[in-house]
């Protein structure tokens, strides 16, 4: 599929949902005297569901503040439909059970979009999940927001920001290298 969609005969996506939660990120730190911390209480919660695109790093983001379900993935299907009607679609994804059901399988058919499921627990085979862990470090990691709006608003210009500031960072983190592992057998 890397190979058709860099021949440019699809659009492949790597989608999966983060779900930022109003609390203290824990940077790096190392003291000699104990630091406390400022931090926010609550359990507010920012949910994006993101699509990012392989080869053009553009990301389709579907965002709330309650939950992430079977219909918010048809809704950000939607958007990838609108916006890339040219060629097939194709979404790899894992195993969750807002996105693994038939209520999404049948929705994505109708669409013409084909839907591939990582096998469980390969979080590493799913490219989104390094953009995941680059928004953190860059908007939320050992940084205090006085409210939720401003939480918010910094995930979004970290978002945003991908397309221009941060562009040259996360085109090698964004490649598309993938570890695997061949089948190994212990040997006594």
């Amino acid at each position: 599929m890397i190979e058709e969609a860099q021949a440019q005969l699809i659009h492949l996506f790597f989608l999966d949902a983060a779900h930022f939660v109003y609390r203290p990120f824990l940077g790096f730190l190392y003291s000699f005297t104990p630091l406390f911390v400022k931090a926010s209480a609550g359990r507010k919660r920012y949910n994006v569901l993101g699509a990012l695109n392989a080869i053009t790093k553009e990301i389709i983001t579907f965002s709330n503040f309650s939950y992430i379900n079977s219909h918010s993935v048809c809704e950000l299907m939607d958007k990838l439909k609108t916006h890339y009607r040219d060629l097939p679609i194709f979404i790899v994804l894992d195993n969750a059970r807002y996105q693994k059901n038939e209520f999404v399988k049948a929705y994505a058919k109708s669409l013409n979009i084909q839907l591939v499921f990582l096998p469980p627990y390969s979080p590493n085979l799913n490219l989104i999940e390094r953009l995941w862990r680059f928004i953190k470090k860059e908007a939320l990691y050992s940084t205090y927001y006085e409210n939720f709006s401003d939480f918010t608003q910094a995930i979004n210009q970290c978002l945003e920001d991908t397309k221009g500031k941060y562009k040259s960072e996360l085109e090698s983190l964004l490649s598309l290298n993938f570890q695997s592992f061949k089948n190994a057998t212990i040997i006594p």
